[in-house]
């Protein structure tokens, strides 16, 4: 792959910040330092090009605004995380995956195309206090700092308080 612009300084000092608020966060880093450098490599590259650190594994399209789910970390990889262990370009790896009794295997794309996303954003309205009851996904409150989120399960750690997963109740 070619970086060109991307200094080894650079992607040192990147990675160590990955790594720390990683593991500050109780996510991992994938353990193949090599292959996760390619990927910060990347990462730096697309902060270069867009003004904001999209995926190393996707294709962005310049539009902060169309790309805010695959600002790095993704949307995607928390669920990614749970179900396969690791997100769709193993930068990030769950316990089984770092500790070796899981092998990684390709992660199935979860983004929707961007045909899917244009119509979703089309439908998308403030919400009232009436239509948070139909909210596509369901809200997640941490019981110890109040942290809430919109998605389908909820995070594995609170991003506020490092509570884990236990420690969220379904909101609405």
């Amino acid at each position: 792959m070619n970086f060109a612009g991307v200094s080894e300084i650079e992607v040192e000092e990147v990675y160590k910040r990955l790594f720390s608020e990683a593991e500050e966060g109780g996510y991992h880093l994938n353990p193949d330092v090599e292959f996760t450098k390619n990927l910060v490599r990347g990462y730096i590259r697309n902060e270069q090009r867009y003004g904001y650190p999209s995926c190393p594994c996707r294709l962005a399209s310049g539009k902060k605004d169309e790309d805010l789910d695959i600002i790095c970390p993704c949307d995607y990889r928390d669920p990614d995380l749970e179900d396969h262990g690791a997100c769709y370009c193993a930068l990030y790896v769950n316990d089984a995956v770092l500790e070796g009794t899981k092998v990684l295997a390709p992660v199935p794309e979860r983004r929707p195309s961007r045909s899917e996303r244009a119509k979703i954003n089309a439908t998308r309205t403030v919400p009232t206090s009436a239509s948070l009851t139909q909210l596509p996904y369901p809200v997640w409150r941490c019981k110890v700092c109040g942290y809430l989120c919109a998605r389908e399960q909820p995070p594995g750690i609170c991003p506020v308080c490092k509570a884990k997963k236990d420690r969220f109740e379904k909101f609405l």
